[in-house]
Formats: C-alpha cells, sequence, structure tokens
C-alpha cells in the first residue's frame, strides 16, 4: 500500500530546472500567492500564520557553533533570505545576497521560582510577534541562558516560507551542523542543486494548458454540488470571522488498540490513516445527520527534488467522503481509500486553484470546501 501511495504521489513531470538569481524579483508559488493573500486581509499586522517552536536545552552549549549552524542553514536556503514586495500589483520575492544572521544571548537573572512563567510567557510572545514580510527576514530566533548549563531556545519561521516537512528538516540540519562544528569539522551536507523560488517559478510554467486542464477537470467532477457547511450541533455560534483560538484535547489509543487498527486497515487493504479517516467521516455524519463529509487532508506533495528543500509545499486536498445508502463500515473504508488514491494522483493542483474553479460560497467565517480536518498519520 505504501508503495501504490508513494508511486501515485510521484506523478512524471519535467525536472526542476535553477533558474533563480539573488537580488532579482521572483514570482510566488501558488500556495505563497494564498497565503500573502490572506495575510494582507488582516488590517493590522498578525501572527496567525507563524510557525514557532520552544525548547529547553541542558548541558555545555557551544554558543558559536549554534549561531554558525542557523547561518549556514539560511546560506543553504535561499527562502530564509527573502522578503516580499509588490512589483506592478502582484507580489514577488526577492533572496537577501548578504546573509546577516546573528544569534544574540540573553541572559536570565529572574529567581528559579519564576523561570516556567517566564518561559511560558516568552514562548507565547515569540509566537504571537507578527512579521513583517516586505521588511523582515521570515525567520527569527532567540536564546536565553537560564543557568550555567540551562537555555532557553525559540525559533518562529513564517508559514509563508516553511511547513511541517520543512521544520523537521530544519532540525535535522541543525543537529548535523551542530555536532560537527563543535568538532571544529566542516559541514557535511551536500550542496542544494536547486531552491524553493526555482519551485515557484517552474510551479507556474508547469501548471498550464493540458496539465492543468485535466487537474481542473478531475476536481470539478469530484467535489460537483458538494454541500454546505457540516452543521454541528456546537454549544456556540460560530463567530462571523474566525479567530483561529480553537481548543485542543490530547488523547492516546493504548497499545492494544492501535495494533487492531492497524490490523483491521491491512486486512482490508487499506492504510491506518484510511481507517481513521472512515471513522472520523462516520463520527461527522453521525453528529451532523448528513452523508456527503468532505474532509481536509495536508499533503507533503514533495518528491525527491523538493525532498530536502525548506519551503511552503504543503497542499490540501479535499476528500469527499460518501456516506449515501448506509454503508457497512468495510464498505465505506472500500469507498474512502478509492477516494484517497484517486486524490493522491491529483495532488498537484494547489487547493487555491480548485477554490477559483469551484466558486463555493465564500465567507470569513469558514474554510472554502472543507469545515473538517484530518492529519495523514504514517
Amino acid at each position: 500500500m505504501a508503495e501504490i501511495i508513494t508511486k501515485s504521489e510521484e506523478t512524471t513531470k519535467a525536472d526542476i530546472i535553477p533558474v533563480v538569481s539573488e537580488g532579482q524579483p521572483i514570482t510566488l508559488s501558488f500556495a505563497q500567492s494564498r497565503l500573502w493573500f490572506l495575510n494582507r486581509l488582516e488590517e493590522a499586522p498578525n501572527a496567525t500564520y507563524n510557525v514557532s517552536v520552544a525548547l529547553e536545552i541542558s548541558g555545555d552549549l557551544d554558543v558559536a557553533a549554534l549561531e554558525r549552524s542557523l547561518q549556514e542553514i539560511i546560506r543553504r536556503h535561499a527562502i530564509l533570505r527573502t522578503r516580499i514586495s509588490i512589483v506592478n500589483g502582484i507580489p514577488h520575492q526577492t533572496i537577501a545576497t548578504v546573509n546577516k544572521f546573528q544569534l544574540k544571548l540573553q541572559t536570565l537573572k529572574n529567581p528559579p521560582l519564576e523561570r516556567q512563567q517566564f518561559l511560558q510567557e516568552r514562548a507565547t510572545a515569540e509566537a504571537e510577534t507578527p512579521f513583517d514580510l516586505e521588511k523582515d527576514e521570515p525567520i527569527r530566533v532567540s536564546l536565553w541562558q537560564l543557568s550555567p548549563e540551562n537555555y532557553a531556545f525559540f525559533l518562529t519561521l513564517h508559514h509563508i516560507v516553511s511547513d511541517g516537512w520543512s521544520m523537521e528538516l530544519l532540525f535535522q540540519e541543525l543537529s548535523t551542523l551542530y555536532a560537527a562544528f563543535a568538532n571544529g569539522q566542516a559541514s557535511p551536507l551536500p550542496d542544494l542543486p536547486i531552491q524553493y523560488p526555482d519551485y515557484a517559478v517552474w510551479q507556474r510554467q508547469w501548471l498550464t494548458g493540458t496539465i492543468l486542464e485535466t487537474e481542473l477537470n478531475y476536481w470539478k467532477q469530484q467535489l460537483a454540488g458538494i454541500s454546505s457547511p457540516i452543521n454541528l450541533p456546537t454549544d456556540r455560534p460560530r463567530p462571523p470571522v474566525q479567530t483561529f483560538r480553537g481548543g485542543r484535547v490530547p488523547f492516546q489509543l493504548n497499545a492494544s488498540l492501535s495494533q487492531g487498527l492497524r490490523t483491521f486497515a491491512q486486512a482490508n487493504q487499506s492504510t491506518l490513516f484510511m481507517t481513521l479517516l472512515a471513522a472520523f467521516a462516520v463520527l461527522l455524519s453521525r453528529y451532523s445527520s448528513q452523508d456527503d463529509i468532505p474532509i481536509g487532508v495536508p499533503v507533503a506533495n514533495r518528491n525527491h527534488q523538493t525532498e530536502s528543500l525548506i519551503g511552503f509545499f504543503v497542499n490540501t486536498l479535499v476528500l469527499r467522503t460518501p456516506m449515501e445508502g448506509n454503508p457497512s463500515f468495510q464498505d465505506l473504508l472500500v469507498r474512502v481509500r478509492q477516494v484517497a488514491l484517486d486524490a493522491y494522483s491529483h495532488q498537484e493542483l494547489p487547493f487555491e486553484k480548485v477554490v477559483e474553479a469551484l466558486e463555493p460560497e465564500r465567507s470569513p467565517s469558514y474554510s472554502p470546501l472543507f469545515h473538517g480536518k484530518n492529519l495523514r498519520t504514517s
């Protein structure tokens, strides 16, 4: 099954050619353009699309090696040196030719009892500080020394230059580079043959003509007549404008149930993700009394050329789960499996292009086309 999905995700297409030159305005990718537009809809500077990480570090930290590691990552990934500006009414990104990053070390002098409160407040402040994408580089790092061998590390990127895969990649590279530099060695990482702005230019050149028409036709047919928002019996009315101030309820599945789900998925020629997606659709259908359940699913949208790049590649697919006919769960899983595999083979079309083509009813109160979202699991 994993092999099937991998093959469907890596569609045949021309290689991305490095064309970008530093200091010149470069087109945004489709995903970047949409995020730029949404960001500009907010009247005041906002941190809605900040991606933040806060870590406590214990031990003898080599601050110079850490700074050099971050400088090398920013040098390697041109997207982390970009600023966005309007050229003839269209947003473009420009790569800075000079890497000016410096890691400022600050010392916390508060008594130990106040440390946790400080860390929480500092993490919140870092996450909620907006970027000015026209003036600021889209990465921000701060380091605080809490005691001789304890540090707090805060890193924030704007989503327009990153995604979940990018964050994992960044910390993998940071770990590798720090280990090398702290031991007086050179960087062991190979040079990158292409950069994210190369992908942005390629995407707009490739997704045209017959290719664009084929992708649009699939999604128009798949999502034709999509229903109105899922009417869940909430305890409060939906706000007129999304605030993104949601809650979180963490829970874990025990080992026995997890293994049972994997066994069930395998027996039905499906993945664990597909099984959980089907269960989620059943839940939404039960509470809403609706049998047309569109669910948004993020996909990495990468191939062998882009898997080593930091950038905003993630795309959202709308998996429309047909619940009509009161199917058994196994029959429903067959439907979900086919819907998912078909969608994976058409994942190149950016979500924003799907929305443009279908022209659904729009509201600042909810996202278009789907109102439930499910993360893929491995």
